[in-house]
């Protein structure tokens, strides 16, 4: 017969283990989708994709998560079928812009095709809320280079793209994470 601390024990630590088995970090190739939280202040005065600068493997998810609790947020692609913005999501890649999503909620996007995707919030555009994901690397046989590339500048909107190859950079510690 089985002892009541023994019992206790059991009950307690076989859902934590048989928990801690299924987590796994959303790092890395194969270990999840990426993700990029949606982020501001308490007042909502300053809006921020966190990172700004995002490099993953062809092929990957890439999760964008609302961890605002003030504001309603986008991941929208620069393209023209999207609000009349400019392309900068490579040549033949689908675009895409999540609903609006509150406090909480999460929007996916599988990115197939090497290159640079540079996205936006829709209803923080004004305040420069940017960010650039890139897929792939320059060595690629699919990898096309477009001029917007190496531009960090959004054009009529404020903010920046972090630098390809500071995204580039970041590569190696999600590679090995």
């Amino acid at each position: 017969m089985m002892s009541r601390r023994r019992f206790l024990a059991c009950s307690l630590f076989l859902p934590a283990l048989a928990w801690l088995a299924a987590w796994r970090p959303a790092r890395g190739h194969g270990a999840g989708p990426a993700l990029v939280a949606m982020r501001g202040t308490a007042r909502g005065e300053r809006v921020w994709f966190e990172p700004a600068g995002l490099w993953i493997p062809q092929g990957a998810t890439v999760r964008f998560v609302n961890e605002d609790a003030v504001n309603v947020h986008t991941a929208t692609a620069f393209h023209p079928d999207l609000h009349g913005r400019e392309r900068r999501i490579p040549a033949g890649a689908p675009p895409w812009t999540s609903e609006l999503l509150l406090p909480g909620e999460h929007y996916d996007v599988v990115l197939d095709q090497p290159g640079v995707y540079d996205y936006y919030c829709l209803p923080h555009a004004a305040h420069g809320m940017v960010g650039r994901i890139v897929v792939g690397t320059p060595e690629d046989a699919q990898w096309t280079h477009e001029s917007y590339y190496q531009s960090t500048r959004t054009n009529g909107m404020p903010g920046t793209f972090p630098e390809l190859n500071g995204v580039l950079a970041t590569r190696s510690r999600h590679a090995s994470g």
